[in-house]
């Protein structure tokens, strides 16, 4: 009895990275890559089609990013299961990925074997990680529960640690301005301190972010 393979699309605009994927896979018997793309828009034309159960995708990509691209992927095809490899390897880049439907996160430095046995994870219904994506997961859950900041507080810290403006953080979490002014008002108090640095600094110390 023939098995039929799993098919795998790659989302990659960088050429030598792409074919070098698809070679790679196609070079299993198991597994067979039905198309590869250099932006999700060539993608999504054509994905309820290619029907893949595994999708390797790249966030950083000419037009749409990935991360948008794989929420539209999820909504075409809700069973295809999304591997990010990519080089932007930092929290919110993967948090975000998870939030819009990727079943696993891979740095784009990742051997060939652990790239393979991260596809065979997903379809035994796994969360391949690299390593220091695990490590940065583990401490995302790891902190300190006596902090005395609020959930919303602890946010806004983050946000402020990512580098982002007061104006931003707003934006992302659908309140005004004068809220998240307030928000760090109380945490300069909470933390005492004076400064954003200060209060990024004594989060990360003492594991409140």
């Amino acid at each position: 009895m023939t098995t039929i393979p799993t098919k795998i699309c790659i989302v990659e605009d960088n050429f030598v990275i792409k074919e070098g994927y698809k070679i790679l896979i196609d070079s299993i018997s198991k597994y067979h890559v039905v198309n590869t793309y250099t932006s999700c828009e060539e993608a999504l034309d054509n994905i309820e089609s290619d029907a893949p159960d595994v999708v390797l995708m790249d966030l950083e990509l000419p037009g749409m990013s990935g991360i948008e691209g794989i929420g539209r992927i999820k909504k075409k095809l809700p069973k295809a299961n999304i591997i990010v490899v990519s080089l932007h390897t930092d929290k919110e880049s993967v948090f975000q990925s998870f939030n819009a439907g990727a079943a696993g996160f891979m740095a784009k430095a990742v051997s060939y074997s652990d790239l393979l046995d991260g596809i065979d994870e997903v379809l035994q219904g796994g969360a391949p990680l690299s390593k220091e994506i695990s490590r940065m997961v583990i401490e995302s859950f790891q902190r300190n529960t006596d902090s005395p900041l609020s959930r919303r507080e602890t946010e806004v810290l983050e946000k402020l640690a990512e580098g982002k403006s007061y104006s931003q953080i707003a934006d992302e979490l659908f309140v005004h301005r004068e809220t998240i002014k307030t928000h760090i008002k109380n945490i300069y108090i909470k933390l005492g301190v004076k400064t954003k640095a200060n209060a990024i600094e004594i989060g990360r110390h003492n594991k409140y972010i």
